[in-house]
């Protein structure tokens, strides 16, 4: 396949849509030589499916594996050189796609989220077993109910305005999707909810079982300052081989990761997937 060129499928972060932060990676990495794919998750954004806003591990897994699909068909690709990029939540289902689709030769997480642990077990582990039982009580009378009107609930989204009491990295994700730093009127966490009963799915169903055997390269990237710090440096744990990399940023925050350039370690990224693809 002389002359074909590598190629990276783009996604992230949860709730976003591709003008987002994944538009953004896949612009940077198009300039430097890499062909790339930004997509909208199933059933958000551009993306088809109904019903709308809804979330799974499964499909959100297998949304990375279909861009691959379409990348190993498309012309001028060298489909031996695919690899993928995941932001926040997508970096948990770009990590889980990679220890089953084994045509991804490189995977570049970005401030992970482990969308199944922190809905399992709230943020910082804090849900406890009797905790979870309430909230799946909840939610399966919220099916009953969204069966009995034919809608679909929404759930907790962000506030359209801050009381100052909010916890930082909500100020942070508040920053990005509301303001027109980030601001987009397709996306979920700028403009609406998630169906308030996709939750009941990550609950049941635990992502990155088989991540230690993931054996392609993989480049994990985190702010030092991000709340969500724990979920890539426990997913790394999990990893195996010595292709396999943690970089923390030092002072960068969740959303710094999303589209702050000064954090953002494009160059470390692009000689990530030269080196893996070489």
């Amino acid at each position: 396949m002389s002359g074909d060129l590598p190629a990276i499928a783009v996604c992230g972060p949860f709730g976003a849509v591709k003008e987002q932060a994944s538009g953004l990676y896949a612009q940077t990495l198009a300039a430097n030589g890499f062909v790339t794919l930004a997509f909208d998750p199933s059933f958000t954004g551009e993306s088809s499916g109904f019903p709308r806003n809804l979330a799974s591990p499964d499909i959100s897994t297998e949304d990375f594996s279909a861009a691959v699909d379409y990348l190993s068909n498309l012309k001028g690709v060298d489909h031996n050189k695919i690899g993928v990029l995941g932001i926040c939540g997508f970096g948990g289902f770009a990590l889980n796609a990679a220890a089953i689709d084994t045509r991804i030769k490189a995977t570049v997480t970005s401030t992970m989220y482990d969308m199944s642990r922190v809905n399992t077990y709230g943020y910082f582990d804090k849900m406890d077993k009797n905790a979870r039982y309430a909230l799946k009580q909840e939610l399966n009378a919220q099916r009953t109910e969204d069966t009995k009107d034919g809608t679909y609930a929404p759930g907790a989204g962000l506030p359209d305005k801050l009381t100052g009491d909010e916890p930082q990295f909500v100020k942070d994700y508040w920053e990005y999707y509301k303001t027109p730093r980030g601001f987009h009127p397709r996306s979920i966490n700028s403009n609406g909810h998630w169906n308030k009963t996709s939750a009941l799915s990550f609950i049941n169903t635990p992502l990155l079982t088989f991540a230690d055997e993931i054996r392609s390269p993989v480049l994990m990237i985190h702010g030092e300052k991000a709340h969500s710090l724990y979920f890539s440096k426990d997913a790394f744990k999990k990893l195996t081989g010595d292709n396999k990399t943690l970089m923390i940023i030092p002072a960068a925050n969740h959303t710094d990761l999303y589209d702050n350039i000064k954090y953002i370690p494009m160059r470390e990224i692009v000689a990530f997937y030269k080196k893996s693809f070489s």
